[in-house]
């Protein structure tokens, strides 16, 4: 286990050196909108920022609160862009997240890291709508166990942004 966790951080590293790619432009942007990548299966408001021509950074923020729970998570994302073509960048993207179920009888908090691949496309016309896609491996310690697994996320779970 240990050694598939280092090829893949290895692999990542190694992508995230490569030189910059001139993608579709959203610096100085900031996308709103929402993602559903939390293990803890919370949707999340998603506050991404692109920082340069081939970097981004993001923020989720999920809680779900009533009488017999609280669960919430929080998580930092990087993307880096790896290619580009007219309406579509992509990337690949490293989340970081602590995330927790809190209820009455247990309190199960833990980690989620993610090393993804994807894109983000815009359709023609409307191009401050941004659809992600993504796969990759994700790392969790969570619910009283630790769990490595390949991941897979369509649009709808991988994030939606409007851009202002």
């Amino acid at each position: 286990m240990k050694k598939i966790t280092l090829y893949f951080i290895s692999c990542f590293l190694l992508l995230a050196t490569l030189p910059s790619a001139q993608a579709y432009s959203l610096l100085g942007r900031m996308g709103m909108g929402f993602s559903s990548q939390l293990v803890n299966e919370l949707p999340a408001l998603s506050f991404k920022v692109q920082r340069s021509r081939n970097s981004a950074l993001a923020a989720l923020v999920g809680i779900r609160t009533d009488s017999d729970a609280t669960n919430y998570g929080l998580a930092a994302k990087f993307y880096r862009i790896i290619y580009d073509e007219p309406q579509l960048n992509f990337y690949m993207a490293g989340l970081l997240g602590y995330i927790t179920n809190n209820t009455a009888t247990s309190d199960d908090n833990g980690f989620q890291a993610d090393g993804t691949l994807g894109a983000e496309f815009f359709l023609q016309g409307i191009e401050s709508i941004g659809f992600s896609f993504e796969f990759g491996v994700s790392l969790n310690k969570y619910d009283n166990g630790t769990t490595l697994e390949t991941t897979g996320y369509n649009f709808l779970v991988a994030g939606i942004h409007f851009y202002i």
